[in-house]
C-alpha cells in the first residue's frame, strides 16, 4: 500500500480523484477516516443480512473496491451473489480491475455515473463517503433513485462525513478530527492543503439531514449504525 504524501506540496487544482489520489487511495482512507475498518465490517455485516441467494448489491463510487472484495469473501460460492461497482474516475477503476484480477475475483466493475446508471433491481445499495460530493440540488434525486431500485425491504449503508448544527460543537467536532490525523502522521500543512483542496467541493449534511433526506425519498426508516465525531454510517431500510 502506497503511502499518502499528495499534500506535502503545495495544491495547484481543486480535490479530484485522478491517478495520484488511486495509487494513494487504501492509505488515505484509513489514515483520514477514523474507524473506518470497523465502519466497513458493520457494513459489511449488515449489507450481508439483507442478501439472499442471487442477491445483487450495488457500490455506489466504490474506488479501488476494496469492500465489495471484503463482501465476497465472506459469502458463499454457490450464492450467486452479483457484486457490481461504479466509479466514475477512470484511476479508481483501472486501479480497482488490477485488484480483483489479482485475486481472481468475480466482481462487475463500471465506470460511469451513478446519477445515470442503468440499475437493476438490487437488495443492498452502498455509499461510502459518495453524497457529500454530489451536488445538493440533485441529492435527493439520487436517493430517490436508489430507493426505486432496491427490493421491498432493501437496504441503503452509506457513510458520510456530518456537520454539526451548532457552530460551537461543529468547530470542535473539527478540531477533534484534525488532532486524529496529526497522530495518523499528517501534518498541518498537509491538512491544511486539504482542507482547501475540498473547498466547495465536499459538501455535507448534518446527521438529521442525511436521516430526512432517506424518509423523504422512499425509504421507511434511517437510523445511525456508527459515528465517531463528524463522521457517521447510516442504514436505511425500504
Amino acid at each position: 500500500m502506497k503511502t499518502d504524501t499528495l499534500f506535502t506540496k503545495p495544491i495547484s487544482k481543486q480535490f479530484e480523484f485522478d491517478a495520484d489520489v488511486a495509487a494513494v487511495f487504501d492509505d488515505m482512507l484509513v489514515r483520514s477516516v477514523p474507524f473506518y475498518k470497523e465502519s466497513q465490517a458493520l457494513t459489511r455485516r449488515f449489507a450481508i443480512n439483507a442478501l439472499g441467494k442471487g442477491g445483487v448489491v450495488y457500490d455506489l463510487g466504490c474506488s479501488t473496491a476494496s469492500l465489495l472484495l471484503e463482501i465476497e469473501r465472506s459469502v458463499e460460492r454457490n450464492d450467486d451473489i452479483r457484486l457490481i461497482g461504479i466509479d466514475n474516475s477512470p484511476a479508481m477503476i483501472a486501479h480497482a480491475r488490477k485488484k480483483i484480477e489479482a485475486y481472481g475475483s468475480g466482481i462487475e466493475l463500471y465506470e460511469g455515473d451513478i446519477l445515470q446508471f442503468p440499475y437493476e433491481k438490487a437488495q443492498v445499495m452502498i455509499s461510502n463517503y459518495t453524497l457529500q460530493f454530489i451536488r445538493p440540488m440533485v441529492r435527493d434525486s439520487l436517493i430517490r433513485t436508489i430507493s426505486d431500485t432496491l427490493n421491498e425491504g432493501g437496504v441503503f449503508i452509506f457513510s458520510e462525513k456530518v456537520v454539526s448544527e451548532d457552530p460551537k460543537l461543529n468547530k470542535e467536532l473539527i478540531d477533534c478530527y484534525y488532532d486524529f490525523k496529526k497522530v495518523q502522521g499528517y501534518s498541518e500543512y498537509e491538512i491544511v492543503q486539504k482542507r482547501e483542496a475540498l473547498e466547495n467541493v465536499l459538501i455535507p449534511y448534518t446527521m438529521n439531514e442525511n436521516i430526512q433526506m432517506a424518509k423523504n425519498n422512499g425509504f421507511k426508516t434511517c437510523e445511525l449504525l456508527f459515528r465517531w465525531a463528524n463522521f457517521a454510517t447510516f442504514i436505511a431500510i425500504k
